[in-house]
């Protein structure tokens, strides 16, 4: 697990955010620091991607503040907030249909990025590295949606629902990227997911939310372990 004395990474204080003049998070508290895997799970409708938007800058803010490395980044662009060290993989996946696979990436890459480390990752998109966006199984296209996030350099990974829809052997690889890329202790990856087997698996540490706020906060394993909890308000309770 990450050391809590850690530097905060990303910081959320008293934010309130959602669509127009809708509100649909209240109150929420939240640190990220280096090396760490938060899983954040809950039903339908709870505010999870609304989240993760509100990180990216994608919804409007109404109040409390968003921080990564101790600066504000309240008005930052979402692209902005990319350039510093932010990536979101959407639940919408959001490829580039008419490129090809190789094209994609290369749209996105910054610094030392290099085709190869995506290629190493997924040898998957290696093969089909010529393929249009179109021509991708849905498991592919979410293996370029996240290599091409990752083709930015980001410190913090925020993952949507990426195991959606997603055969179980397609759903297994994905969790072994994400293994992979919480291996280094330095990059942290926040993973929003339904499968909450496999996400608190995964994390060290985990969050609930029911409308539109934080009810739950804590290590995974024990989340994992409260069944009357996770039944409460993921509506599962997961085998022993």
């Amino acid at each position: 697990m990450a050391d809590a004395q850690a530097d905060t990474t990303l910081e959320l204080k008293d934010v309130t955010a959602g669509y127009g003049p809708t509100h649909v998070l209240r109150g929420i508290d939240l640190k990220v620091v280096p090396g760490e895997r938060l899983a954040v799970i809950g039903r339908n409708g709870a505010g999870k991607t609304t989240l993760l938007n509100t990180i990216m800058g994608l919804t409007r803010m109404h109040g409390g503040s968003v921080r990564y490395r101790g600066r504000a980044i309240d008005r930052l662009a979402p692209y902005k907030r990319n350039a510093l060290g932010l990536g979101l993989v959407p639940q919408t996946r959001d490829i580039f249909p008419s490129l090809t696979v190789e094209e994609n990436l290369l749209s996105c890459m910054r610094g030392d990025a290099t085709l190869e480390e995506a290629y190493a990752l997924f040898p998957r998109l290696k093969e089909r590295r010529r393929n249009g966006g179109t021509q991708l199984s849905g498991g592919e296209q979410q293996m370029l949606s996240i290599a091409r996030t990752l083709m930015t350099r980001p410190d913090v990974i925020l993952l949507d629902e990426p195991l959606e829809g997603l055969a179980p052997v397609i759903c297994e690889q994905l969790m072994e990227v994400f293994e992979q890329l919480a291996s280094d202790g330095q990059r942290a990856v926040v993973l929003v997911e339904q499968h909450a087997e496999a996400a608190l698996a995964f994390a060290n540490r985990a969050m609930l939310m029911a409308n539109g706020a934080i009810v739950h906060e804590g290590p995974a394993e024990a989340l994992r372990q409260d069944a009357e909890l996770l039944h409460r308000h993921v509506g599962v309770a997961l085998a022993d």
